[in-house]
């Protein structure tokens, strides 16, 4: 049914001078996000203090930080160069749902990983119980799983659209909306089976987030000495300011999507989610995380000394 074989996106239109500049500053970025979440990747499996269920979740979720700048970035300054770029009718299929089930496994991770912390401060004693390694792998696995198998279901019937018009997309990446705006079929059963599948993917890891820190501020509060309380904050800052970040830009173009929003509003907010979250999750967890950086001094003591 399809009638155009392949779409063009356009990027950020601009003189050679902001293209070559953008395209520095994009490429300086991708590889910076590299080195981060493969420093944590690393820290994470050869470092012993760090061989806990925290850190592992937080090793899962640099894998999902890599798979998502990954998927967008390269292509991203292609673009930047080209001026726009051509993409196949099934390249930009596959990089949506690549760029949808890593979203959906941070999404999913970071609900994980709100249960981790709940367990931590709510049932300190049955933690280790709790939170064994075996329990931990099959949490992990299950993110992935999920997040790959309602993303095959929710790439299948956009796949199955008629397009006949023009195949000028203005976004940096094959996202959903300005993908389905160049259909000619009618959308209407799309975006509702989109968002009957969406809703596990992102509101269910939003109330298990919501329920856990609830319960985590109860928990706190009864805590009678001030420097409890603020060590029993201290160890879930770092998570609760990367899903706030995450959730912020998601929430804003997704779910509160703003009527008459330009195409460069749009542009610079995805590049939030898809280029400065896996940037600065690693520098987070790093600089507000003491294990981590004890960790990085004796790898560097080890090889370096």
């Amino acid at each position: 049914m399809t009638v155009i074989p392949s779409f063009f996106l356009l990027g950020f239109q601009g003189s050679q001078l902001l293209r070559n500049l953008l395209f520095l500053l994009f490429l300086v970025t991708y590889n910076l996000t590299l080195c981060g979440n493969l420093l944590i990747i690393t820290l994470v499996s050869t470092s012993k203090i760090l061989h806990t269920p925290m850190y592992f979740f937080i090793s899962q979720l640099s894998i999902s930080d890599i798979l998502l700048t990954t998927n967008i970035v390269p292509n991203l300054l292609h673009i930047l160069l080209n001026n726009g770029a051509a993409m196949t009718f099934a390249g930009c299929f596959t990089q949506f749902y690549f760029f949808g089930a890593s979203e959906a496994s941070e999404c999913l991770l970071l609900s994980v990983m709100s249960y981790d912390r709940y367990v931590a401060i709510c049932n300190p004693l049955r933690y280790t119980s709790i939170m064994t390694n075996g329990f931990c792998f099959k949490l992990v696995a299950m993110c992935w799983f999920l997040a790959f198998f309602f993303l095959f279901f929710m790439t299948i019937s956009p796949s199955k659209l008629h397009f006949c018009g023009p195949n000028i997309i203005d976004h940096l990446f094959c996202d959903l909306v300005p993908f389905l705006e160049l259909s000619c079929s009618d959308t209407f059963i799309v975006y509702l089976e989109i968002y009957i599948m969406g809703a596990p993917t992102i509101l269910i890891p939003t109330i298990i987030i919501v329920l856990s820190y609830t319960s985590i501020v109860r928990a706190v509060l009864r805590i009678p000495s001030s420097t409890g309380r603020q060590k029993a904050f201290s160890t879930c800052s770092s998570h609760l300011i990367v899903v706030s970040i995450f959730y912020g830009t998601i929430f804003i173009v997704y779910v509160f999507p703003k009527k008459g929003q330009t195409s460069t509003i749009s542009k610079i907010i995805s590049l939030l989610y898809t280029v400065l979250t896996p940037l600065i999750n690693p520098i987070i967890y790093s600089l507000r995380n003491n294990d981590i950086k004890k960790a990085v001094k004796e790898t560097i003591h080890k090889h370096i000394m």
